[in-house]
């Protein structure tokens, strides 16, 4: 059916009606805006929600993410920020694919019908003027008409009454004529516009207005047939993204599958193992005898003046051994690095009475780290730097870690270096470039810093070793060194390395360690026997003066130059000699070493 034919006077409706269906169109328009707008604040909200619950960089929750579990909850946070973007993706396609175009689409639908009812508007002009120009000619042919019937009367009355001359009645007769003439002239105008009038409205009502209405409906059809492609364009958008969001929605079921509780296990244990053995039975003291009692092997207290140097706990060892191993270094004054420990349950003070067993088990279970020696007394009660207040374990990985920083580091540092080797050697060949001279200072630097980072590498790999027990056992003379200054000093030792020791306990042997000093223990008094003295392994010259006042130790006076005997084993004293009577351990930061390469460590 055709507009045209059927609402051929209904162009007034027409008009109105796709006035509507352009705003029909512009209120889906401004749906698909505010869904996009929705979108694009969906996607927002999900990547501040992702960005709120991500791990913060160099802090406690960065650790946490080794465990299974919250790397699936990072993988989760990670889809969730690809799940947003394809909202974004929806709200882009939405915009350019439906807004735009059909924001252009309406300006050209206005303007096209404009243009179509521009163009009807003077098609009905038209035809009113033409009818218009009809009535006109309609109402003189009329008004002619009477004036000519009026005359002919006129005339004929003239023409019967006796009284009135000749030449009167002529005149009538001529202006009779004259408006009958009118009369005919008028009606022929006005037949001739009639036609006129009749061919331009049926022009009008079959060929003019239903070319125009037909031009309306077929805009109009356009229109409701773009709306429904917009509306399909609508539903592809979304489900363009439906397979990445499936596939976002995979992955967190993919993480969540990959959670595996005897891994997560496994960490908890590695990140708080701390290497020791739990206690044993305590064993029963008797109290009832009245005269001093015998101290139990296997007390928490340690009697190595009645000759038992055994330390046991339960039946094994949990005290500190060091002294038994090590060799007699005192504390190191501040600006020395760390220092062996001291058996923390040693002989007391004679002014301090024996504690109960009770109680010295519960300080034993209970205690917290305290400041570690003169060292921790001058940073303020700092982490040491050897992270000797950690639990073997753990103190290993701490190191570990901090190794493979240092060789990080220094990777980068020996790759600056060569980057400006290879600069100085094009400058060298190509002096309008840059003056060669100018990079030696910055090569200099360069490898000041590989060198100092290279030796704190040594210095943890020392401490490393020394954890993991790859480095050598100390001579026994030396332990037994070590046993004397327990012995002659114990408040001294007590004092310092009671303040190092703690639950995680450092320098805690392990039980190859431990029966070794059981058997030497054993035989303490009969290898106390003096034994040739070490070869000279270099030179040293006195840095600052130091007054050696601990057993172990050896004055120095600022200048002095003496043998080196024993390097530093990485625990902060260095062995030296100034004649055959006179040895002892200076701070190694005191002294400045220089080691005959011929020489070996003995």
């Amino acid at each position: 059916m055709s507009w045209g034919t059927e609402l051929w006077d209904q162009f007034d409706n027409l008009e109105k009606h796709t006035q509507w269906g352009i705003d029909i169109l512009e209120k889906y328009i401004k749906f698909v805006k505010e869904r996009t707008e929705i979108e694009l604040s969906y996607a927002k909200q999900l990547r501040n929600l992702a960005k709120k619950y991500q791990p913060k960089k160099n802090s406690k929750e960065e650790e946490e993410y080794r465990y299974t579990a919250c790397k699936a909850f990072l993988s989760t946070l990670n889809e969730m920020n690809d799940y947003a973007g394809q909202h974004e993706v929806i709200s882009e396609n939405m915009t350019s694919n439906i807004t735009v175009e059909l924001a252009r689409y309406v300006q050209e639908l206005k303007q096209e019908r404009k243009s179509y009812f521009h163009d009807g508007r003077k098609a009905q002009q038209h035809i009113e003027i033409c009818w218009k120009q009809l009535e006109s000619s309609k109402r003189r042919f009329e008004r002619d008409c009477k004036e000519a019937d009026r005359a002919q009367q006129y005339f004929e009355k003239m023409d019967a009454d006796i009284n009135v001359t000749k030449a009167d009645v002529e005149k009538a007769r001529q202006q009779a004529q004259a408006r009958h003439q009118m009369a005919e002239d008028s009606k022929a105008d006005y037949s001739s516009i009639l036609q006129k009038f009749n061919h331009e409205q049926h022009e009008y009502y079959h060929t003019h207005i239903p070319n125009i209405f037909q031009k309306i409906q077929e805009m109009e059809e356009r229109r409701i047939v773009r709306i429904g492609e917009s509306m399909k364009t609508y539903a592809e958008v979304d489900r363009q993204v439906i397979p990445i969001i499936g596939k976002c929605l995979d992955e967190i079921v993919k993480a969540a599958e990959s959670i595996d509780q005897k891994n997560d296990s496994q960490l908890v244990i590695e990140a708080y193992k701390s290497g020791f053995e739990p206690p044993g039975d305590v064993e029963f003291e008797d109290y009832t005898q009245p005269m001093k009692r015998t101290v139990s092997d296997n007390s928490l207290s340690n009697s190595r003046g009645e000759g038992k140097p055994e330390l046991k706990f339960g039946g094994k060892s949990k005290g500190k051994l060091w002294p038994f191993i090590k060799k007699n270094k005192p504390p190191p004054p501040p600006p020395a690095s760390a220092s062996p420990s001291a058996v923390p349950n040693g002989p007391q003070s004679p002014k301090q009475p024996k504690e109960p067993l009770s109680h010295r088990f519960n300080e034993f279970m209970t205690s917290k780290p305290k400041i570690h020696c003169f060292r921790s007394l001058k940073r303020g009660g700092a982490t040491p730097e050897d992270f000797s207040n950690l639990p073997p374990e753990q103190r290993r990985k701490k190191l570990q870690q901090k190794v493979d920083e240092l060789n990080k580091e220094i990777q980068k540092e020996m790759d600056q270096r060569d980057a400006i080797t290879k600069m100085k050697d094009v400058y060298l060949k190509n002096p309008q470039m840059g003056d060669p001279a100018s990079l030696d200072h910055k090569l200099t630097e360069v490898s000041q810093n590989i060198e100092k980072l290279r030796l704190e590498a040594q210095k943890f790999e020392a401490w490393l070793a020394e954890v993991e027990g790859r480095l050598p056992a100390r001579s026994e003379q030396a332990r037994r060194q070590s046993g004397m200054f327990d012995a002659q000093n114990p408040a001294t030792v007590n004092n310092c390395a009671q303040d190092r020791e703690s639950p995680d306990g450092s320098y805690t042997e392990d039980q190859s360690q431990e029966g070794e000093v059981k058997v030497l223990a054993t035989d303490f008094d009969d290898e106390f026997d003096e034994e040739e003295p070490l070869p000279a392994i270099g030179t040293c010259k006195a840095l600052y003066t130091f007054e050696g006042q601990n057993e172990g130790t050896i004055s120095v006076v600022e200048g002095e130059t003496l043998y080196v005997i024993e390097e530093d084993k990485g625990d902060g004293w260095t062995r030296i000699r100034r004649n055959e009577d006179e040895e002892g351990y200076v701070p190694t930061s005191y002294v400045e070493v220089y080691l005959d390469k011929n020489a070996k460590d003995p």
